[in-house]
């Protein structure tokens, strides 16, 4: 493991990672943490606008450019404001919870870890950082295959707890 590909990068590609991680973290103790609490609305706020500035921070990275400066991963940055502004209007305006949870876990599951499996792929700078440049596709497969199967059996319970 070496930071080195990461401290090469541009200062969008480190504010993006950085805020990336650290969205991921949180939101990982916000999802496991009490609801409705003083600390739940506190850490929600942080976790938000860590969203925000990954999200927003994605747009100046353009490495890979199929339209325009733009590639098919760039759509995650419309799924993330979009969610993120369907789950603050549902629980400020509606105080709908259950719709404002969904939104919540559907921005962390889809911007954090979809779009971040994407960046084990080899090639990409995480996967030099945490396996290696050189590491191939067996690193990327180990992890990245638990990280969806995981993912998928969460968005599963999500959709029978909405349909209960």
């Amino acid at each position: 493991m070496t930071l080195a590909p990461l401290l090469d990068a541009t200062p969008a590609i480190q504010i993006h990672a950085l805020a990336a991680i650290m969205a991921f973290l949180l939101g990982a103790a916000i999802l496991w943490q009490r609801k409705g609490t003083r600390l739940h609305r506190w850490l929600g706020r942080v976790w938000v606008a860590l969203m925000l500035v990954t999200a927003t921070s994605a747009l100046f990275i353009n490495e890979i450019r199929l339209i325009g400066p733009f590639s098919p991963i760039h759509l995650f940055v419309l799924f993330t404001y979009l969610g993120i502004g369907q789950g603050l209007y549902s629980i400020i305006v509606h105080r709908d919870i259950a719709r404002h949870r969904a939104e919540m876990q559907g921005v962390y599951l889809g911007a954090l870890i979809l779009a971040g499996a994407f960046t084990l792929l080899p090639g990409r700078r995480l996967h030099a950082v945490l396996f290696g440049a050189d590491a191939g596709w067996l690193p990327s497969v180990l992890v990245i295959v638990p990280l969806l199967l995981a993912a998928w059996s969460v968005w599963r319970r999500m959709g029978r707890a909405r349909a209960a």
